[in-house]
């Protein structure tokens, strides 16, 4: 398959083969796709394989540069969280359901997203993806008026391949670099319940395990280092690819922060003036949640609401976020130091899954005795480049 260019448009020659000759594991049905197209694709589809798999749900993933922005499992949407996606009312089958909540995860990074549906996709799923910013989809199948609508969605342009739900890649992979070739065996381990028996403190709900499940097989796909937060099925904050183990931390949390500021009634109740753009409403959304607005900004937020900009003070801002609790947090590497668990519990986390392995293991279970929080020790690093 001829692709539209490589990792940028001057490297113009750029190709999927099959490997020794074989079928490709994918049809293009409709537009044209970039090498990093096609890594966000083969990626989101192995997650969302994955997490069907192993938790029995419809699953969803929104892809930008090779990590995920966000994933999630169809478990029904409340009420707050249906408004804030700008869902309600609307018919959500659960396959519409997995990927309102992977895209609502970070809506800021999921825009010009890949998709990745584990099951085929219905009408429900297409008529929400028309009305949002998105470059492309993977699945298994599509129904008829589905693929229609998507094929006509970005002029004609819009990406859609179908993928054999049945194919097996090889037991070991290459990648050609600088010259030289690297080899290693797959990351075949498939991710589960079984990965969660080692419980070095306190205790799993139900819910839990299944967001710890989905965190580890999100981040199993993310670029490394990575740190993930789940909660109630969907993840909520994934930090990618930073040196340093805490920065993820940090990173992901801050991102969980926005989206249970999400929720907040003040922002809820932002009342947009007709004709304001959906990705536009959720951009200054995200803006007003930040809470750092430019004098400019905030007159320029002022002119689209119907009504006058009342910001969120600092104690309604601490008081909501003080009611985030449940979190789930997941992590690629071992956790070196305790200050990763401090930074977690500020962010309502009161589950972990980690490898484990670190010299100071004995540390960071006494800080999850003190805030807490129960963590599994899973002796199964996930790093992925």
């Amino acid at each position: 398959m001829r692709l539209k260019y490589g990792c940028n448009p001057h490297q113009s020659y750029a190709a999927l083969e099959p490997l020794d000759g074989g079928k490709l594991p994918v049809e293009l049905l409709n537009g044209t796709p970039s090498l990093i197209n096609l890594l966000d694709f083969l990626n989101a589809w192995q997650l969302v394989a994955e997490a069907r798999e192993a938790l029995g749900l419809p699953a969803a993933a929104s892809f930008k540069h090779v990590s995920p922005a966000g994933a999630a499992v169809a478990v029904p949407l409340p009420e707050d969280l249906a408004r804030a996606y700008e869902v309600k009312g609307e018919s959500l089958t659960p396959a519409a359901t997995a990927y309102v909540r992977a895209r609502g995860a970070d809506p800021k990074c999921s825009f010009g997203d890949i998709v990745a549906l584990s099951d085929v996709v219905d009408e429900a799923t297409a008529d929400f993806l028309k009305g949002v910013v998105s470059d492309g989809i993977i699945a298994p199948g599509y129904d008829a008026k589905a693929l229609r609508t998507l094929s006509a969605k970005k002029g004609g342009s819009f990406i859609v391949l179908q993928v054999d739900a049945g194919f097996r890649p090889p037991a070991t992979e290459s990648r050609e670099l600088f010259g030289v070739r690297l080899v290693q065996d797959r990351n075949n381990h498939r991710v589960s319940e079984a990965d969660l028996s080692n419980v070095v403190t306190g205790a799993l709900t139900p819910e839990a395990r299944r967001d710890l499940v989905l965190g580890l097989i999100a981040i199993k796909y993310t670029q490394s280092n990575s740190v993930g937060y789940a909660l109630d099925g969907q993840m909520i904050g994934i930090g990618a690819g930073q040196q340093s183990r805490v920065d993820c931390t940090k990173l992901a949390g801050a991102k969980a922060d926005v989206w249970h500021l999400g929720r907040h009634p003040k922002v809820l109740d932002l009342r947009f003036k007709k004709g304001v753009k959906r990705q536009d409403r959720i951009n200054w959304r995200v803006r007003y949640i930040e809470g750092d607005l430019v004098p400019s900004e905030e007159a320029a937020l002022g002119e689209v609401l119907d009504e006058p900009l009342v910001l969120l003070t600092a104690e309604e801002r601490r008081a909501w976020l003080a009611r985030l609790d449940g979190v789930s947090l997941v992590s690629d590497g071992f956790i070196p130091f305790r200050d990763n668990i401090d930074h977690a519990a500020r962010h309502g986390v009161k589950f972990i899954a980690q490898p484990g392995g670190s010299t100071r293991d004995a540390e960071i279970e006494a800080a999850c005795r003190e805030y807490g929080i129960a963590m599994v020790h899973t002796s199964l690093r996930l790093f992925h480049h």
